[in-house]
C-alpha cells in the first residue's frame, strides 16, 4: 500500500512539473480554473445611502439623466445599433469631437457613437436602479425593449451590417461595441430578472463566438498597429465573466482566455500584451484609459487559466501601475502614458481611467481577497474621483491634475496645442470627445456594487461608506458619512441568524474601538455572534493626519482615507451655454497663484470641521506662512503636493 502511495505521489508531483514546464512555454495554456475568493452579490442587492446616494440622485437630476438631451445628434439621432448600422458607404460620421473630417481619422471612429451611447445608459440604468427613481426606470424599460428589438434573428447585436461584421483587418468597434451595451442590459437583467434579457445577451455572445471561434479567428489582427475601438474590445471579457456568474458555463471563462490570448499575440501598441508586461524595465506607454481596463481583462485570463504565468503578468502590470499612480489614486494618461512616471503637476488623469481602474481593481478585489484593493479603490474613488467632479455644479474635469493651478484648457495654463480642452469643467466635453461624462454615470454605481461583497455565507463590508445590503435573510445597513466622519454603525437585522461579519480595516488605520467582542485578521475586523433583531455595532476608527511622500518624493497629507489639498481662489468664467437651462462650461484661472513649499511642520485640525492648518513656505516672500488645507472633493483650484 505504501509502495502505491508513493507511486500517486511521483505521477502527481510528476504531472505538477510538466504542467508548470508547459506553462513557461505557453503562458496561455490552462492549467487549473481558480475559485474566486469572494462572491460578487447581483447588481442591485448592495443599495447606497447617504451622501453616495444623494450624489447619484444628482447625477440623474443633472448630467447622467439629461445627457441625451445635452448630445442629442450623438445619442438620439444615431440609431447606431439599429437603421443607422454602419456599412461600406458610411465615410463619416458626427462623433462630437475635434479633428478633420475626412480620411482615415473619421473612418477610424466611426464606432465612437456607440461608446457614447451605451456607456451612458450603463451608467444611467444603474444610477436609477440604484436610486429607485420611477420616472428614470420607465425609460430604462423602453430603451432595454428597443435594443432587443435590434437583434437578429442569428442572435447578432452590434453596430455593423452583414457586409462589414466580423470581416475586420483594421480598426473596428464589433466587441467594443457589444462590450459597452451588453454590460447595461445584464445590469438592467438582474434587476428585473426578465429572462428574455438574459437570453437575448446569451445570444449575442454566442453569436461572437461562433463567428469568431476559440483558436479558429483572430479577433484583434489589424494591419494597423494603431487601434482604439479594436482593442477596447477586450473588455468583453466584463460580459462574459458576469455571465459565467449567472450560468456557471465554463464556456464563457474560456473565450475570455482566448481573447487575452488573441490581443497579446497581435501587432498593436497595448501595454497588456503579455511580452510587454514580462518586461519589468518597459514603462507604461499606451492610451491610458485602454491600459487600466485591460488590467482586468488579464485577471480573467489568469483566473481561467490558473497559469503562475499570468500571475506573473498581473503582478508586473500592477507595479506598473503604480508607477503612473497619483498621491489622490490618480492613474496618468493624458491622453497618453507615454513612458512617464505620475507627476503631481506635470500629469493628468482622465476621469474614463479613473472609472475603468476602479473597476479593475475592483474586479482583482473579489478574485484575490486581498484588503489592499480596497484601499486602492477607495482612495481613487473618494480623492480623485470626488476631487473632479464640480463641487456645485453638474459637470465634470475630462482631465485633472492633483496639482491642478488653472483650468482653462490644456495643463495648469499651457494652451500652446489649441485642441487640447480637455482640462475645464463640462457637463458634456463635446468638444473632446462625449466619453468621461457617461463614465462619470458609472463609477458610484460600481464602486457601490463591490461595497459588500460574500464570503461562503458571510457578509464582507469591503468598501466603507453608507449603504445596505440583504443576503439570505439577513439585512445589514451601514449608517456613516465616511470619509468625512470615520465613526461606523452596522445595523443587523435577521433574529436568531448566526453569522460572521467581515470589515476591511483601512490601511490608515492605526487605532480603532469596536462596540463588540472581535478578532483582526488578514487585514479584517471581524465580529461572529448571534444577531438578534435589530443589533448593531459600531466601528470608530480614529485618524491623524499623516505626511506622506509621493513617487517624486513631493510632500502630501492624509486625513483617515481623505487626501487634503490647499484649496486655490479662482475666478470663473463661463465659456458655453447649454439649450438645456443650467448647464454651462467653466473655466478657472487662480487670483493670486502661490506655489508654497514644505517646511516640516505639523498640520493641526481646526475645531471638529475637517478644516486643517499647517505652515508653508511662501518662496514669494522667503517666508513660512500660515496655510489652511481642507479634503481635496470640495476644490476646484488647488495644491495637493508640496
Amino acid at each position: 500500500m505504501k509502495r502505491y502511495i508513493n507511486k500517486l505521489l511521483t505521477a502527481g508531483f510528476a504531472f505538477l512539473a510538466a504542467s508548470a514546464a508547459m506553462a513557461q512555454n505557453d503562458p496561455f495554456q490552462k492549467v487549473k480554473t481558480l475559485s474566486e475568493t469572494y462572491t460578487i452579490l447581483p447588481f442591485g442587492d448592495v443599495l447606497p445611502q447617504g451622501w453616495i446616494k444623494e450624489q447619484m440622485q444628482n447625477n440623474l437630476d443633472g448630467y447622467t439623466g439629461h445627457l441625451d438631451e445635452l448630445v442629442p445628434d450623438l445619442i438620439q439621432k444615431d440609431d447606431i445599433y439599429g437603421k443607422d448600422r454602419l456599412t461600406k458607404k458610411v465615410k463619416s460620421k458626427d462623433v462630437g469631437a475635434l479633428g478633420d473630417n475626412e480620411g482615415d481619422w473619421q473612418v477610424q471612429f466611426l464606432w465612437w457613437n456607440s461608446e457614447t451611447q451605451s456607456n451612458w445608459w450603463d451608467g444611467y440604468i444603474r444610477s436609477a436602479i440604484l436610486a429607485n427613481d420611477k420616472v428614470h426606470l420607465e425609460r430604462i424599460e423602453q430603451y432595454v425593449q428597443r435594443i432587443l428589438s435590434t437583434q437578429d434573428e442569428d442572435g447578432y447585436l452590434g453596430i455593423y451590417d452583414e457586409e462589414l461584421r466580423y470581416k475586420f483587418d483594421n480598426e473596428n468597434g464589433e466587441l467594443w461595441a457589444k462590450a459597452t451595451v451588453l454590460r447595461g442590459l445584464l445590469a438592467w437583467y438582474e434587476h428585473t430578472d426578465k429572462p428574455e434579457v438574459l437570453d437575448a445577451v446569451k445570444k449575442a455572445v454566442d453569436n461572437v463566438m461562433v463567428n469568431w471561434p476559440i483558436d479558429g479567428s483572430k479577433p484583434f489582427y489589424s494591419v494597423n498597429p494603431n487601434v482604439g475601438g479594436l482593442s477596447h474590445g477586450l473588455t468583453f471579457t466584463d460580459v462574459l465573466e458576469q455571465l459565467y456568474y449567472i450560468t456557471k458555463e465554463k464556456k464563457y471563462l474560456d473565450y475570455a482566455l482566448f481573447l487575452y490570448k488573441d490581443f497579446s499575440t497581435q501587432e498593436l501598441n497595448e501595454d497588456a500584451q503579455y511580452k510587454k508586461l514580462m518586461d519589468t524595465q518597459r514603462m507604461l506607454t499606451g492610451h491610458g484609459v485602454h491600459t487600466y481596463e485591460h488590467l482586468r481583462s488579464l485577471a480573467a485570463a489568469y483566473q481561467t487559466s490558473g497559469n503562475p504565468e499570468l500571475k506573473k503578468a498581473v503582478d508586473n502590470f500592477e507595479e506598473k501601475i503604480r508607477q503612473t499612480t497619483t498621491a489622490s489614486g490618480g492613474p496618468v494618461g493624458d491622453e497618453w502614458i507615454a513612458g512617464k512616471k505620475a507627476d503631481a503637476t506635470g500629469r493628468g488623469y482622465e476621469y474614463c481611467s479613473l472609472q475603468e481602474l476602479l473597476h479593475s481593481y475592483a474586479s482583482l478585489y473579489a478574485k484575490s481577497g486581498d484588503h489592499g484593493y480596497g484601499d486602492k479603490i477607495e482612495t481613487l474613488f473618494l480623492n480623485a474621483a470626488q476631487g473632479a467632479r464640480h463641487p456645485e455644479q453638474s459637470c465634470i474635469a475630462y482631465l485633472k491634475s492633483d496639482n491642478s493651478y488653472e483650468m482653462t484648457g490644456g495643463l495648469n495654463g499651457d494652451n500652446s496645442v489649441k485642441t487640447q480642452t480637455r482640462y475645464k469643467y463640462s457637463p458634456v466635453h463635446q468638444d473632446a470627445a462625449v466619453c468621461c461624462v457617461p463614465n462619470a454615470g458609472r463609477i458610484a454605481p460600481y464602486y457601490v456594487q463591490y461595497m459588500w461583497l460574500k464570503d461562503g455565507s458571510n457578509l464582507v463590508a469591503s468598501l466603507l461608506g453608507p449603504s445596505s445590503v440583504v443576503m439570505g435573510g439577513v439585512s445589514v445597513k451601514e449608517i456613516t458619512n465616511y470619509p468625512h466622519d470615520n465613526k461606523v454603525t452596522f445595523e443587523v437585522g435577521g433574529a436568531g441568524k448566526d453569522f460572521v461579519l467581515k470589515v476591511r480595516k483601512p490601511e490608515w488605520v492605526s487605532k480603532f474601538k469596536v462596540s463588540a467582542k472581535y478578532k483582526e485578521e488578514d487585514g479584517f475586523i471581524i465580529i461572529t455572534k448571534n444577531w438578534k433583531a435589530k443589533d448593531a455595532v459600531t466601528i470608530e476608527f480614529i485618524p491623524e493626519v499623516i505626511a506622506h511622500r509621493d513617487i517624486n518624493g513631493e510632500h502630501y497629507f492624509t486625513y483617515g482615507a481623505l487626501v487634503l489639498a490647499h484649496a486655490i481662489t479662482g475666478k470663473e468664467a463661463k465659456t458655453k451655454f447649454f439649450p438645456l437651462p443650467g448647464y454651462v462650461d467653466l473655466k478657472y484661472t487662480p487670483e493670486d497663484l502661490v506655489v508654497y513649499q514644505f517646511a516640516g511642520e505639523k498640520v493641526k485640525q481646526k475645531g471638529k470641521n475637517l478644516i486643517f492648518e499647517t505652515r508653508l513656505y511662501n518662496p514669494k516672500t522667503g517666508k513660512n506662512e500660515t496655510v489652511t488645507l481642507v479634503p481635496m472633493d470640495r476644490t476646484i483650484l488647488r495644491q495637493v503636493t508640496f
